[in-house]
């Protein structure tokens, strides 16, 4: 499985981003999938999951209620809706496909995008 993140980039505090993870396989929509952040110098932080079949998602303490993790299954992709971002939201994000475990650690995942930066000016 290839993963392809798009969407990052510069923003002003209060603003918005939608980041997009294309995966390559078609069965894509079969598995749970996450979003994490990594800012310099910090280590690696969840930031959102969603189930293989989009009816569960949970979301970091520091992202809830400001972040929307959903699914487009006939076009293999998740996105992460990024509203009021802060200037601590700053980092590489990466998606991931969960293979079991906690969803919130980062070694229950088993493929991983590149990431893509995400940088909030203040």
């Amino acid at each position: 499985v290839q993963l392809q993140a798009s969407g990052g980039g510069l923003v002003q505090a209060g603003g918005s981003l939608r980041l997009s993870c294309a995966a390559s396989v078609r069965t894509f929509s079969n598995y749970a999938k996450g979003w994490f952040r990594q800012a310099p110098g910090k280590e690696r932080e969840f930031v959102a999951f969603i189930r293989w079949s989009g009816g569960s998602t949970y979301y970091g303490d520091s992202v809830k209620g400001r972040f929307i993790i959903s699914m487009d299954n006939a076009k293999n992709t998740v996105y992460l809706q990024m509203n009021s971002l802060k200037p601590e939201d700053t980092a590489v994000y990466y998606c991931a496909v969960f293979a079991g475990g906690n969803y919130f650690e980062g070694s229950s995942y088993d493929y991983w995008g590149q990431g893509t930066l995400v940088t909030v000016s203040s």
